[in-house]
């Protein structure tokens, strides 16, 4: 059985060693700002556990309208068994009727990891996530866009970042123009 149960204190180090683990350090913010937004109510820290065992971390920025899903991860050694999709399943769920919005590196550019960032995306579209369409520079990296119940544009994309993280990161959510796709 597959639930999903907010973070508590106890439970931070074996989040934050996952998450080291699971993301490449370009992609990882300090884990210090994920643990104060949590503590001001901007993003909840999830615990994904598999019959009451730890299996892995999902953590969302979250406003009325729309549910970013920031980072998401199952243990390495569970992956592959139905635990990732049965989360995702029970996150869509937990914040329906909100629109779930999903970034992962680009699958249209060429990289090391190809394979990888098609397996991810797949992984999410059986899931009910949608492709947009919308590719954005983030912090310096490519993303594609999906979601689930939502279609922002790229102005409502970056406002969100402004709004719910800081003004400062404005300057770090750039539009791909479609040249560059």
């Amino acid at each position: 059985m597959i639930t999903l149960e907010r973070a508590k204190k106890w439970d931070i180090p074996r989040v934050w060693l996952l998450y080291q683990r699971a993301f490449p350090a370009g992609e990882r913010k300090p884990f210090s700002i994920i643990l104060s937004m949590a503590k001001e109510g901007r993003t909840d820290l999830w615990i994904i556990r598999k019959n009451g065992r730890f299996a892995g971390l999902a953590t969302t920025v979250n406003s009325l309208e729309l549910v970013l899903l920031d980072y998401f991860a199952v243990c390495k050694s569970l992956r592959g068994q139905g635990v990732g999709s049965a989360a995702m399943k029970t996150i869509l769920d937990r914040y329906a009727p909100r629109g779930v919005l999903v970034e992962i590196e680009s699958t249209r550019i060429p990289s090391g990891n190809a394979e990888e960032r098609e397996n991810r995306k797949r992984f999410y579209v059986n899931c009910g996530m949608t492709p947009l369409g919308t590719e954005v520079n983030l912090f310096g990296i490519r993303m594609e866009l999906l979601g689930c119940r939502c279609n922002p544009d790229f102005e409502e994309y970056k406002g969100f970042y402004v709004k719910y993280y800081t003004k400062s990161a404005e300057k770090h959510v750039k539009p791909i123009k479609e040249e560059q796709v």
